[in-house]
């Protein structure tokens, strides 16, 4: 591949996983508890970083804010990784941007080398914001929810099963993104005489 069309490809891998950051971000499908009782599904609960919502075997779909409810203090942490990670893309895009040979911001090679550098290792970096609260929440998805153990309760023969959320997937998929962007972009300041 041609040094020149390399750090344009990581740029654009690097605009597709600010676009996976933002949907994961944004989407309630963090954590999923269904609670099952003799095979038949009672109840889901979905767990996002701004909402919780409730939905009901026959798809009745309730939200609320955590404004209302606790939020964990892992989703806490999560919310404030997901949004760092935001603005450290942006900022590594809008780098990326103004080093580029067809922008005239910068005017000296040397310069633009270094800007391009500067935005690869931001690509990384965030890349490393949203891999933490991603695999982070996955590691703890069995601790949040635990069945009753009494055999009186309302609870007894309901079975609770935890689930990774989609915005868990797209998280990762972010990740490698943004490595592989960051990595690419990086690449360029290291090349001699436009190819390698």
């Amino acid at each position: 591949m041609v040094a020149c069309e390399r750090p344009l490809l990581g740029l654009a891998l690097a605009c597709i996983g600010l676009l996976g950051s933002i949907i994961s971000c944004a989407l309630p499908t963090w954590r999923i508890m269904r609670a099952f009782k003799d095979y038949e599904m009672l109840l889901s609960i979905v767990e996002g970083l701004w909402k919780r919502c409730a939905i009901s075997p026959t798809g009745e779909m309730q939200c609320m804010g955590y404004e209302y409810i606790p939020l964990p203090e892992d989703m806490k942490a999560a919310r404030a990784l997901i949004i760092i990670a935001i603005i450290i893309e942006v900022l590594g895009i809008l780098l990326g941007v103004a080093g580029r040979n067809f922008m005239n911001f910068v005017p000296d090679e040397r310069q633009r080398r270094k800007m391009a550098l500067t935005s690869g290792i931001a690509f990384l970096i965030a890349g490393f914001f949203v891999l933490i609260p991603v695999s982070w929440t996955t590691n703890t998805i069995n601790d949040h929810f635990h069945p009753t153990q009494s055999p009186y309760g309302p609870d007894h023969g309901v079975l609770k099963k935890m689930e990774l959320g989609a915005a868990l997937y797209i998280g990762w998929f972010t990740t490698v993104l943004l490595f592989l962007g960051g990595g690419l972009v990086c690449s360029s300041f290291f090349r001699r005489n436009g190819t390698e």
